[in-house]
């Protein structure tokens, strides 16, 4: 290798591979911060308790999808890789698309590598407020998860482009959360392979049944998911989730509660739908 070519290649040290598992921040996986679809949504998601309030805004092309989560989970990954080594920190991050396929068990076509220049759009442009403090530290105002995001490229002699590498920043927000916080939560290798309601009842597990099973109503489960259909149509989807045992690690059981028959001949529910979330054998002697 020329000495040019050895300085071109050192103008971005890469962070990938990732040899660890895959670790995502705790209070990402406890509340609703992405669209649980595959396309595009275009409208603003809110979530508001007593003591937690999210914003979401949508950029150019949408809302930033469960789907486009990976690549942070990927990113924060690394950063927590980084720490646990003892290395040097900084919110830029530059890494191959092929680890983060491979880590993710995403096919490396061109439709892939569209999909990621998409994510990568909507990451930066998603726009994000919210009162949890991160690292110690709350802001007011609204945030990008990525402020900066680059596809590098290099080019063929017959002219067509490659894919070099992806260089991102990650918002001070995230950064600080993982930095300071850290409260980070490892990941099953099956997630990736869950469908998007999947994801998000994985990572409400995750993040809730730590010293045991955990009941939540079925509409309060809606909001901390970020669904957005009707209570009717979520409970069809929980059912069928329950049925199927489709999350790892946790099992899922629906009680929808006593029914009476009234005076009419009809039969009345006496208390709302509820969920049990309960850590399967194998991970509570892990």
């Amino acid at each position: 290798m020329t000495e040019g070519a050895s300085s071109q290649g050192n103008l971005f040290v890469l962070d990938s591979p990732l040899l660890t598992e895959v670790r995502g921040e705790q209070s990402l996986m406890a509340y609703p911060f992405f669209a649980l679809t595959k396309t595009a949504w275009k409208r603003s998601l809110i979530y508001k308790t007593d003591t937690v309030s999210i914003e979401i805004g949508p950029g150019p092309r949408g809302v930033a999808t469960i789907y486009d989560k990976e690549v942070l989970l990927y990113i924060a990954s690394l950063l927590v890789a980084k720490l646990d080594a003892g290395e040097a920190v900084a919110q830029d991050f530059y890494f191959t698309a092929h680890d983060l396929f491979r880590v993710t068990g995403v096919s490396g076509s061109a439709r892939s590598y569209t999909r990621l220049s998409d994510a990568l759009e909507r990451l930066q442009g998603t726009q994000i407020k919210t009162n949890i403090e991160a690292g110690g530290e709350g802001q007011s105002g609204f945030f990008s998860w990525l402020s900066e995001a680059q596809l590098h490229y290099t080019k063929t002699k017959s002219g067509d482009k490659r894919l070099k590498g992806v260089k991102v920043r990650l918002c001070d927000w995230l950064y600080r959360a993982i930095l300071r916080d850290r409260r980070v939560l490892d990941y099953s290798p099956l997630y990736f392979q869950l469908g998007p309601v999947e994801r998000r009842l994985y990572e409400v597990a995750r993040s809730t049944c730590k010293d045991g099973s955990v009941q939540v109503g079925l509409d309060d489960l809606r909001l901390q998911l970020g669904y957005q259909n009707s209570l009717k149509h979520f409970r069809h989807v929980m059912k069928g989730i329950s049925d199927a045992d489709a999350v790892p690690d946790y099992h899922i059981v629906m009680d929808d509660g006593a029914s009476v028959e009234t005076a009419a001949g009809k039969r009345r529910t006496t208390a709302s739908t509820t969920v049990t979330i309960t850590p399967k054998a194998s991970l509570l002697s892990a």
